[in-house]
């Protein structure tokens, strides 16, 4: 949530700024809203004081055994007034959050202006994308005949864009998630196993609600949305928590399956795991002071392209412009790894710094001089599990359909070579 107090100083530059992004802010109803609010809760607080006075001179003419019937009647009147003046100034706040609520963050003064993903810019590379002698099999067609990527029994359980993995992929996941977390616990990340379920208040807070209703799955009967990533419990950690300056940054990382209805993405990448609406990520959160955060950035970023020099996949990073960049964020890195098959990279890691646009919305802050100010809160896949997979077993492919084991992983399978 922005700040609406640089909001009512600075709509024109809030306009420009959000322009920036292709998006049309409704600034001019929230001025009027906001204008009337003032001049609204300004009523409310004479009546307050009238209604006191009042009130204090029925009490001095009762002490005096004087009649303060008129009196009286007065301060009722007053009082009803008073009642509806403030449900008035209640019904603007609502007005004003729900408006405020569906702003996007404020891009940093660093990011490239663009109008879509074509703009993003490449910011570095690393590997060299091989193209192996004959095709490289795609993962789709390579797991359905060595019996590793079910997708007819995942459709036939839960519907389209759901996969069974079996046997060798099974194993390879379940090592490229203990690798994962173990690099950065490594790191100084503090693991953490948190609720798939969340409250609406806890989806409001990282920026999920209302804006992205559509691609969340709810549990209707509890109230309750399973997570569609694990930035929504890590990030939440510390809402309407008072936090101490000595003890930041936090660091938190998480493993957790996560869902996505995709609502917006039919008819992209429809076969194989590139999009799912079950899928396992590894994520990282950091909270942050304001002066730190955007070196937090660069270092979180850095994380997580360890895993894929580790592992030994060429990718590539690339600076989201403004018009992609995701509704929270104020500067995004995309990590992007190379898919053979495809014969491009693919993204598998979005770290973003969100600034303080989420940190108002759940309440975080700490001390800073004696005052409360708002932290920054930072998100990144560190990674996403299932694209890695998919990316190994089409850089790793061997004669004769087998997988090299990345050397990296090869501990956490016992020490097996070939899958």
């Amino acid at each position: 949530m922005l700040d609406m107090r640089f909001v009512r100083a600075n709509p024109d530059a809030i306009r420009d700024m959000l322009g920036k992004r292709n998006y049309a802010a409704p600034l001019d109803e929230i001025v009027e809203l906001d204008r009337r609010w003032r001049e609204t809760k300004l009523k409310a607080d004479e009546l307050r004081a009238k209604k006191n006075k009042v009130s204090i001179e029925v009490s001095g003419m009762k002490k005096k055994k004087e009649n303060a019937d008129a009196k009286i009647a007065e301060m009722k009147r007053c009082n009803e007034e008073l009642g509806g003046v403030e449900n008035e100034v209640k019904a603007l706040e609502e007005k004003i959050n729900a408006l405020a609520l569906t702003l996007p963050n404020i891009p940093h003064s660093s990011v490239p202006v663009g109008k879509d993903e074509g703009e993003n810019v490449v910011v570095r590379k690393w590997g060299k994308p091989v193209k192996k002698e004959g095709d490289v099999r795609a993962h789709w067609d390579l797991g359905k005949e060595r019996d590793a990527l079910d997708f007819e029994r995942g459709a036939k359980l839960a519907g389209s864009r759901f996969t069974a993995l079996k046997g060798w992929a099974a194993r390879l996941e379940r090592a490229l998630i203990n690798f994962m977390l173990d690099s950065h616990i490594r790191n100084g990340y503090i693991e953490i196993s948190p609720p798939l379920l969340v409250n609406e208040k806890t989806m409001t807070g990282t920026g999920q609600l209302p804006k992205f209703e559509e691609e969340l799955y709810r549990c209707e009967r509890d109230g309750l949305y399973l997570i569609p990533t694990a930035e929504v419990p890590l990030a939440n950690m510390h809402a309407g928590e008072m936090l101490e300056k000595e003890k930041l940054p936090i660091y938190y990382a998480a493993y957790t399956p996560c869902f996505r209805r995709e609502a917006g993405a039919y008819g992209k990448d429809i076969k194989g795991m590139i999009r799912q609406h079950q899928f396992d990520k590894v994520e990282l959160v950091k909270i942050t002071e304001p002066g730190t955060s955007y070196e937090e950035l660069e270092k979180l970023t850095r994380d997580a392209e360890s895993i894929f020099e580790v592992l030994g996949l060429p990718y590539q990073v690339k600076e989201l412009c403004t018009g992609d960049l995701g509704f929270a964020s104020s500067k995004t890195y995309d990590i992007e790894v190379w898919i053979p098959s495809q014969n491009k990279y693919r993204e598998i890691s979005s770290c973003s710094n969100c600034e303080a646009f989420q940190a108002r919305r759940m309440n975080i802050r700490y001390w800073e001089k004696g005052k409360p100010e708002f932290a920054h809160t930072l998100n990144g896949s560190g990674v996403a599990v299932g694209r890695t997979l998919v990316a190994i077993i089409e850089n790793y492919q061997l004669p004769g359909g087998k997988i090299e084991v990345p050397k990296a992983l090869r501990p956490y399978l016992g020490g097996l070579e070939e899958l």
